[in-house]
């Protein structure tokens, strides 16, 4: 069982982190908007037990995504099982028609552009990604994958370092959809 390992800052300044990452060395991966479609599970509800499903729409590709619950620690740190579909958007349309029929409940859109880069540092392939995320500002997220629970504390060190590296500091611990949904009570308000 793999786990993610991340942590997301705001208040960023992306053209700063991109000199930075340049210099180090990462490789810079494109640009591309993602869409993600979080649903809700009919007989379970994923804000209790801190899970999230989601299908998310990469340019033309489409894969849909369980998270698991958070793991204690300095990062975010959960479970995760990834699987690509067919690319298009009938495919889309159709996997999120097929759950909302079996009596998923689509809880909300998040639309973001992600430019991303790769980096090998303390013996970790790490992804830094710089989101614009619609109605939400600028952030910067870095993330390992750890092998195995035993990979964790690795992991998460490499994390930690890097951010520390690229004087990242104000974490923001809401996910997209939380920040979304907290938004959306106040505007009610």
């Amino acid at each position: 069982m793999s786990f993610e390992v991340e942590v997301k800052y705001r208040r960023v300044d992306h053209d700063r982190l991109v000199r930075k990452l340049a210099e180090l060395g990462a490789d810079a991966k494109g640009s591309v908007e993602q869409e993600d479609s979080y649903m809700n599970h009919p007989s379970r509800d994923f804000a209790v037990t801190n899970e999230a499903f989601r299908i998310r729409r990469v340019g033309d590709d489409n894969r849909i995504t369980y998270k698991g619950p958070k793991h204690a620690g300095p990062t975010k740190t959960r479970e995760e099982i990834e699987i690509p579909f067919a690319a298009g958007p009938e495919p889309l349309g159709g996997l999120v028609r097929l759950f909302e029929t079996l009596g998923f409940q689509r809880v909300a859109t998040i639309r973001k552009q992600r430019e991303s880069f790769h980096l090998r540092f303390e013996d970790h392939d790490l992804e830094i990604a710089l989101d614009r995320a619609e109605n939400l500002g600028d952030f910067a997220e870095i993330e390992a994958i750890a092998a195995d629970a035993a990979d964790l504390p690795r992991a998460q060190r490499a994390v930690l370092e890097l951010a520390k590296l690229l004087e990242l500091n104000d974490v923001e611990n809401r996910s997209y959809l939380r920040m979304h949904l907290e938004g959306r009570s106040t505007e009610s308000a």
